[in-house]
């Protein structure tokens, strides 16, 4: 019931900002899997719809316009997200239309724009993965210059942009490694990130914790 208030007032905002081929756009557009991405993928790793824009109208290389099915835009970074049915598989298109789908999507990226795509199955099926492949984005991407982290240290910003910025998930090995600290020193630590909700435990252990990741709180601050 939140999701649902909140994607109703989403799409009634951005309605209520557009007019002519923009606004038809957006509503015949924004369909079943777009909201799927939204219901399975978006809002359980971020919990609001700040700052993404729904059917995003950018100009194409010919002077034309083509819309994005998403577009997330904060600060410089400027981040396109397609969602690709099976049938929208090259096979099923022309070899000119092929081609002229990876201009544009080469062209995208000479503008500035940011690129991730995901499959209709994997926001059905695998939702988990495409938020954290979309969580390790923002990580990335905005690091920890928008986290307003009270009390919180030198050493624990450097683990957590470590924890944000890296492919894989956070040990007390790579505490010792980046801090250039004793192994109970890296211990210590993180038991204080953990008991101020700024790390979690990645793995099913609870009493032997072996890999740990930055919480959805601060991902919600980063992204604010």
């Amino acid at each position: 019931m939140e999701f649902e208030v909140a994607h109703n007032s989403y799409i009634a905002y951005h309605a209520s900002t557009r007019k002519g081929d923009s606004l038809r756009r957006l509503l015949e557009g924004h369909s079943h899997a777009e909201k799927l991405f939204l219901l399975h993928v978006w809002w359980p790793a971020f919990q609001h719809f700040n700052n993404l824009y729904p059917e995003y109208e950018v100009k194409d290389f010919r002077d034309g316009t083509r819309f994005l099915d998403f577009a997330f835009i904060k600060h410089t970074l400027k981040l396109a997200i397609e969602i690709d049915g099976f049938t929208t598989h090259a096979s099923q298109i022309s070899r000119s239309q092929f081609s002229d789908h990876l201009i544009r999507q080469n062209h995208l990226i000479i503008d500035g724009w940011r690129i991730l795509r995901f499959s209709y199955d994997d926001i059905k099926d695998r939702p988990r993965m495409c938020q954290q492949i979309l969580q390790q984005f923002m990580g990335r991407y905005l690091g920890m210059n928008d986290v307003p982290v009270k009390s919180i240290s030198y050493m624990e910003k450097e683990i957590l942009r470590y924890a944000l910025h890296s492919e894989k998930l956070l040990t007390t090995h790579d505490v010792c490694q980046i801090l250039c600290i004793k192994e109970q020193k890296a211990r210590k630590l993180l038991k204080v990130m953990l008991e101020k909700k700024l790390l979690e435990p990645a793995g099913k252990g609870t009493e032997r914790i072996r890999s740990y990741r930055a919480t959805d709180d601060i991902l919600l601050q980063m992204l604010g």
